[in-house]
């Protein structure tokens, strides 16, 4: 597996990484690990993450950390958070850089993702 970055999620207090939540970009996906005892590992292919937001409070800045949110087709993950993690803004470009290369690679654009409208005039049949 070919890794582009890792950390792990950082308490906010003082930018530690003194958690059991570990995040992975490969080129094809994100995977978050969390948990001690228990674990979950959850992954999101990243031609399935629509937007990506970047968030930073004032603590979060002071400490040299960031969330990065990403809203996503998946089911399981309409909203993966990417929390407490340094140099947020160079991780979220190159997360976006990689997400649009998947989604070239894959022929993946994002109107294959919009609904239909229902109050629109047309009949499902003008789409097929």
């Amino acid at each position: 597996m070919d890794i582009l970055w890792n950390d792990r999620k950082r308490l906010l207090l003082f930018g530690l990484p003194w958690t059991f939540t570990k995040y992975t970009l490969t080129p094809e996906k994100i995977i978050t690990d969390s948990g001690l005892l228990s674990t979950k590992e959850e992954e999101v292919r990243l031609y399935r993450i629509m937007d990506i937001t970047l968030e930073c409070s004032l603590m979060q800045r002071i400490f040299g950390l960031g969330t990065i949110v990403c809203d996503t087709v998946d089911k399981s993950s309409p909203k993966l958070y990417i929390q407490n993690i340094k140099k947020a803004k160079q991780v979220k470009e190159l997360l976006s850089r990689t997400v649009e290369e998947e989604r070239v690679k894959k022929r993946v654009s994002s109107r294959e993702y919009m609904a239909v409208d229902e109050g629109c005039d047309h009949d499902e049949d003008d789409f097929i």
